[in-house]
């Protein structure tokens, strides 16, 4: 399975690193992410310059598409052509969205009566599209879900390390990345967030 990891110029380098990064721990197992970006290099909103590994055109292809946050998502919701390179299918593929990810799936209108998270800067712009915000770190209904809060990205990618190859291989992923000694606390928390998160579909 592959992962679009897809970062804007302007990017939040732990929303996309840190996901990319525990996604990138199962690729023996066949699950692997690659920073997919709309121009060859984008820039980070430290000045972070950072080659994309697969262009944008990738998220046709991608099993599964996270949609990274960055302090510049609101010119990007706003950008009709940079928004028509985003057609995401939520029967086929798996979606996430970090932070102000939300925005971009509010606007590509995949948020639709489902509630969402994001981090609080962001929260005005996203109930702003009619969106309700949580006051909680993951959220995932079916095949779509959104994490709030720079470090809630270790939820998104348990969420979709869990979803593509089972909670067993979450735990090997959380356990490696872990604060020693703090291994089982982190790995407890974080798929206790994902469980509490998810949304069962009838």
């Amino acid at each position: 399975m592959q992962v679009a990891v897809v970062t804007f110029d302007g990017f939040n380098e732990l929303d996309s690193f840190i996901a990319s990064a525990l996604i990138n721990r199962c690729r023996k197992d066949g699950l692997e992410a690659f920073l997919t970006t709309p121009t060859p290099v984008v820039t980070s909103m430290n000045g972070v310059e950072v080659t994309g590994q697969r262009p944008m055109e990738f998220v046709t292809e991608a099993d599964v598409v996270l949609i990274g946050s960055g302090v510049k998502t609101r010119d990007v919701v706003a950008d009709d052509r940079l928004i028509s390179r985003l057609p995401l299918d939520p029967a086929r593929q798996l979606i996430g969205a970090q932070c102000s990810g939300a925005l971009v799936l509010a606007r590509l209108g995949l948020l639709n009566g489902m509630p969402a998270c994001t981090d609080l800067t962001s929260r005005p712009f996203v109930e702003a599209r009619g969106v309700t915000v949580l006051d909680t770190p993951f959220h995932a209904e079916g095949n779509i879900a959104t994490a709030g809060g720079c470090l809630a990205s270790q939820y998104l990618a348990t969420w979709v390390v869990s979803r593509a190859l089972g909670e067993d291989a979450a735990r090997d992923v959380l356990g490696y990345v872990a604060p020693v000694g703090e291994q089982q606390e982190t790995i407890d928390r974080a798929l206790r967030a994902v469980r509490v998160g998810e949304v069962a579909l009838g």
